[in-house]
């Protein structure tokens, strides 16, 4: 880690910045089938819940008019 510049008035708050712990952490377990399971519907659901917004939003977001504009438009010429 970086040393400090400006002088510490305590020395435990300067040992904190070199202190390393010697309790290792519990190793992680694998994930079982129904957790894995779970997960990749999770996935899944996100995904077709972004597309499905795509899906039904790109009409919306498209510039072009629609055809009674458009009919409307040239009967009045």
């Amino acid at each position: 880690m970086f040393r400090r510049r400006e002088p510490v008035p305590f020395a435990f708050v300067a040992e904190a910045d070199r202190f390393r712990s010697n309790v290792t952490p519990p190793p992680s377990g694998r994930a079982s089938f129904g957790q894995i399971a779970g997960r990749c519907l999770l996935g899944l659901t996100i995904v077709a819940g972004i597309v499905g917004a795509l899906v039904l939003g790109m009409p919306a977001l498209s510039l072009t008019h629609s055809p009674t504009q458009t009919q409307q438009a040239s009967h009045g010429h």
